[in-house]
């Protein structure tokens, strides 16, 4: 009998979760995780063929399936990757009815290591180094090229600095990164969100994290060099391959398991509406739960925390392609968008000149954490139950006392959680001035096309004018009543809607829209701002959805109501 074989006869194999030295006292774990890469590709294999290779039914329909899944995928693609990989494919589904069960099983184990070396990620220190001291310079070169040489002689980057601010437990979020592991779950608007948060983490002496990132972010040589240097693993969300998926949510476990700090965006995919997420996907942050309990099953008593985000922009890069997006209901096809503008180095270096005209262009708001049965966290990083007792979380992936994995009862856990993340996100939103004034104006565009669809209403480019005068004052009494949600703990304003006159405020908004984007959002003809883009009026809005009806004012409920119904479209 082989070896292989009474591997696969033998009860389960608890495989042992180590952590080796780190590279230096007080290191960021992930500083370890080059050394530590074979060693978690062999668990990684090891891992999903003990899933897989013991029922011979399993194991043919994974190997089946995921063969035939590729062969459709590379036929229709006829790119590089088919001519080096659909050969393979197919011969792979010629021979599997022939194959004995361990050479299906020696199939399957190369199978996952393939899979698992192109989605494992890298982290090169001397990358990360070199990283934190050229960014900043980067940034306030395309940004500020004049202040330049006085942001040299300065201690730090303040004018960069000055552009995302950060609020939120920060210094919690410190001591509970030494205790534990934190999950990272903020919304996504960008492909910036990544490097923007990424950013920030460092700047706030908080740990790096690892995060998956769709593979067409790796097709830019310049963004795939520092990506694949500093912790993102590769999702090729091309591949509709149930195998790849268990291959992804084993990577993903393991890392957490580790102790590497992690990123998730629940919503799966940016925001095409522009709206907070409300239907969120869950699937790889939900290997926060297992990795927990694996971890107590090998013995290791390492909290995970969740910790919920948004990040919020006054300005959004990729705002034209998202938003023709969802209006023509292409979200789903168009799932992977290769061609936006992120994908145009032209349009980024505009979006970056453009930001230093703005006294905010970002706010990344934490929440407050949670562990992963959505339970809320004391000042010790000890669970809390609704009474205000500590509890034990390992009651939660416990039978009798002792901790197992179970992969029905970890998925409730995460819907639970999942039903709770967009409350979350709701009150930690940061509205910013581009936002508000963005729902004034559209709130005076419905008023304007009673009786009008949504998609009538989005052709009336340059035909609704509203008074400045009017524009202005609408505007003050909104930050007024987003004032008095914030006071509520409903709500929260960005810098700009906090200090400024509404006077100011709306001179921003118009000049913050001016010469980015390719369409004109609104255009001022003295005494009027006439709206010429209702679509980027849309996206923009949009953010303000959640909150149309309690901003509106007595002669303004029937249109606020009408913005209010665009929830059930997104």
């Amino acid at each position: 009998m082989s070896l292989l074989t009474r591997f696969l006869q033998s009860p389960p194999v608890r495989v042992p979760t180590l952590f080796p030295p780190r590279v230096g006292p007080g290191d960021p774990r992930i500083y370890s995780f080059n050394s530590e890469r074979p060693r978690i590709i062999d668990d990684l294999v090891l891992r999903v063929v003990e899933s897989h290779g013991r029922d011979e039914e399993r194991l043919l329909f994974a190997l089946n399936e995921a063969a035939n899944a590729e062969v459709r995928r590379l036929a229709t693609q006829r790119d590089a990757e088919a001519e080096v990989s659909l050969d393979h494919w197919r011969r792979l589904l010629r021979r599997l009815g022939k194959m004995s069960h361990v050479e299906r099983v020696e199939a399957l184990k190369k199978t996952v290591r393939h899979m698992g070396e192109d989605i494992a990620g890298n982290f090169d220190v001397r990358v990360f180094r070199a990283t934190r001291r050229m960014v900043p310079g980067v940034l306030t070169a395309i940004m500020a090229p004049s202040e330049l040489p006085h942001e040299i002689v300065r201690t730090g980057w303040p004018r960069v600095d000055s552009l995302v601010t950060a609020e939120g437990p920060i210094t919690r979020l410190r001591e509970l990164a030494r205790t534990g592991t934190l999950v990272l779950v903020p919304t996504h608007a960008s492909n910036l969100d990544s490097i923007a948060l990424g950013y920030l983490l460092d700047r706030e002496g908080l740990p790096p994290v690892v995060y998956g990132a769709g593979k067409n972010l790796f097709s830019n040589p310049i963004i795939s060099f520092f990506m694949h240097n500093l912790g993102a693993y590769r999702v090729d969300r091309r591949v509709r391959a149930r195998l790849y998926k268990d291959v992804l949510k084993a990577y993903s476990c393991l890392m957490i398991e580790r102790g590497y700090h992690s990123l998730f965006f629940p919503g799966g995919t940016r925001s095409r509406s522009g709206m907070v997420e409300t239907h969120l996907k869950l699937g790889l942050a939900g290997t926060a739960v297992e990795a927990f309990a694996r971890n107590l099953t090998y013995g290791v008593k390492r909290p995970v925390y969740m910790v919920p985000a948004t990040i919020n922009y006054a300005l959004c890069l990729e705002a034209e392609t998202l938003i023709d997006d969802w209006l023509k209901g292409a979200g789903a096809a168009r799932y992977i968008i290769e061609d936006d503008e992120f994908s145009s180095i032209d349009r980024m270096v505009a979006f970056t000149k453009k930001l230093v005209s703005l006294r905010s262009a970002a706010v990344i708001r934490f929440g407050e954490p949670l562990d992963p049965f959505g339970n809320p966290i004391d000042e010790e990083g000890r669970s809390l139950a609704p009474s205000g007792k500590t509890i034990d979380p390992a009651t939660y992936v416990s039978r009798r006392g002792i901790p197992s994995v179970d992969a029905a009862r970890d998925a409730g856990y995460t819907r639970e959680l999942g039903e709770m993340l967009p409350a979350i996100y709701s009150r930690e939103t940061v509205v910013m001035w581009t936002q508000l004034v963005a729902h004034v104006l559209y709130r005076h565009l419905v008023a304007e096309s009673p009786g009008i669809d949504l998609f009538g209403r989005q052709r009336r480019r340059g035909e609704v004018a509203m008074s400045r005068e009017r524009l202005v004052a609408e505007v003050g009494e909104a930050r007024d009543r987003l004032r008095a949600l914030e006071s509520a703990g409903l709500a929260r304003l960005g810098p700009v809607l906090r200090n400024s006159a509404p006077d100011e405020i709306v001179a921003q908004a118009l000049s913050a829209w001016r010469g980015y984007h390719t369409k004109v959002v609104a255009n001022e003809v003295d005494p009027d701002v006439v709206i010429e883009d209702p679509n980027l009026l849309l996206y923009y809005q949009n953010r303000l959805v959640g909150f149309a009806e309690a901003l509106a004012g007595p002669d303004q409920v029937a249109a606020a109501r009408e913005i209010a119904g665009l929830t059930a479209s997104a």
